[in-house]
């Protein structure tokens, strides 16, 4: 992850040298090197994507294209903040560190379970969770796109909800590796401790407006943002929501920036006249390079 564009601008090697400093390890090597095991535990995932994330940014960033707004899917959103200049990038990656390990120490390891639920409506998919919240907590943690809407929460309840879902036509159940339920009322302890964290570092009024995940509303304001982070672990990512938001404001192009193209394709199926564009790796940043200069 990151790795080709260290090689290709090495210059951004010094992100994750000083990302190290603050983590008290070698941020690089995990990146680069793994393992998979280790790189999928939540702690590690969120500074990880962080950096490669800002990494992939500073290779962006001389390109000179301002955006019309921000936004990042759940970790993501500290990514965009950091680009909107609403946070230091050291404060980022400290802050993201104990997020991560905040979430991990909310549910005990192997008791939660997360899943993608495909084809179904998302009126349908919050009535399977309210129908399947007898048998412990589950719901609805990120509307990502059309007929994609992942679910989280205790393991026999999710298993429940996903066989409900099925029942009402869901063609697709995916569990994903991600090793805790967030976006779910399991987080509000996780939520609660950041809290102290998010007050205790210096926040700025952001240069672009960020679409924030837990409402999708457009903010700017240094105080609006440290309260929407904390209302953000508890409550789903309305990400669909988010495009749109983007999209009334006269966004017609979408540049995702980080390891992956996940959002990209999600942005597609949201608005399908999009322009997307990615910085994952020397190949892609040079086609967004030629697609913003043609």
């Amino acid at each position: 992850m990151g790795r080709a564009l260290v090689e290709a601008y090495p210059s951004i090697m010094s992100l994750y040298e000083e990302a190290s400093s603050v983590l008290g390890y070698d941020i690089a090597a995990l990146c680069f090197e793994g393992p998979t095991e280790r790189l999928n535990l939540t702690e590690y995932t969120q500074p990880a994507l962080l950096v490669s994330s800002i990494a992939a940014l500073h290779v962006f960033k001389p390109l000179g294209i301002t955006p019309v707004a921000v936004a990042g899917h759940s970790l993501g959103e500290y990514s965009a903040l950091v680009a909107a200049g609403g946070v230091a990038y050291r404060e980022a990656v400290s802050i993201v560190q104990k997020r991560g390990r905040y979430m991990t120490e909310a549910v005990p390891p192997g008791t939660g379970l997360v899943a993608a639920l495909l084809g179904l409506r998302a009126d349908m998919v919050k009535e399977v969770c309210r129908d399947a919240s007898s048998v412990g907590v589950v719901a609805a943690a990120n509307f990502n796109s059309p007929g994609q809407v992942v679910i989280a929460g205790e393991k026999a309840a999710v298993e429940r909800a996903i066989e409900l879902a099925k029942a009402k036509g869901c063609k697709k159940a995916i569990p994903l590796p991600v090793s805790v339920p967030v976006h779910t009322p399991l987080m509000q302890k996780a939520a609660d401790r950041l809290a102290g964290d998010l007050a205790a570092i210096t926040w700025s009024d952001l240069k672009m407006p960020l679409i924030n995940n837990a409402e999708a509303w457009a903010l700017t304001k240094a105080s609006d943002i440290q309260a929407s982070l904390v209302r953000q672990l508890p409550s789903s990512v309305l990400w669909e929501d988010s495009v749109k938001a983007m999209a009334a404001m006269g966004v017609t192009t979408f540049v995702e920036v980080g390891p992956g193209t996940v959002l990209s394709g999600l942005i597609k199926r949201i608005l399908p006249d999009a322009v997307t564009l990615n910085v994952n790796d020397p190949n892609s940043f040079e086609a967004t390079r030629a697609a913003f200069s043609a």
